[in-house]
């Protein structure tokens, strides 16, 4: 199945894949300017207090270089955690929303022992391409 993302931008979730929740099998980038966006971890005492300032702030670095939450087209998140951050997951939805909408592009959850700032338990590093015009 394929469903419209940001301009062109699609995404892709083959019925033999299952439904996703929370992420999009695939997505086939439009032309445009594609954005590296560096890893951004955030602060605060929870899992989602903390993955709210790394979304701020990768949505911050992505405006800054010309984008929109709907340009991103993969997402990688690092947590030290998993089983907070899973626990975390209905809190979570709600702090997404708020940054990148109820739209969700190719992502990966990846549990590390630790990040380069020790007090940081999530990071986020994304990629977006950014429509040309």
């Amino acid at each position: 199945m394929e469903r419209p993302v940001s301009g062109e931008h699609r995404i892709v979730n083959p019925p033999e894949l299952g439904e996703p929740s929370g992420y999009a099998h695939a997505v086939v980038a439009a032309p445009g300017r594609t954005v590296y966006l560096g890893g951004q971890t955030g602060t605060g005492d929870t899992v989602a207090a903390q993955f709210d300032t790394a979304a701020a702030s990768l949505v911050t670095a992505l405006r800054a270089a010309g984008g929109e939450p709907d340009d991103l087209v993969s997402l990688v998140v690092y947590s030290t955690d998993l089983d907070e951050y899973r626990a975390a997951l209905e809190e979570l939805g709600g702090v997404w929303r708020r940054h990148f909408g109820r739209r969700y592009p190719a992502m990966a959850l990846l549990g590390v022992s630790a990040l380069a700032d020790p007090e940081a338990r999530i990071e986020l590093m994304g990629v977006a391409v950014v429509a040309d015009g």
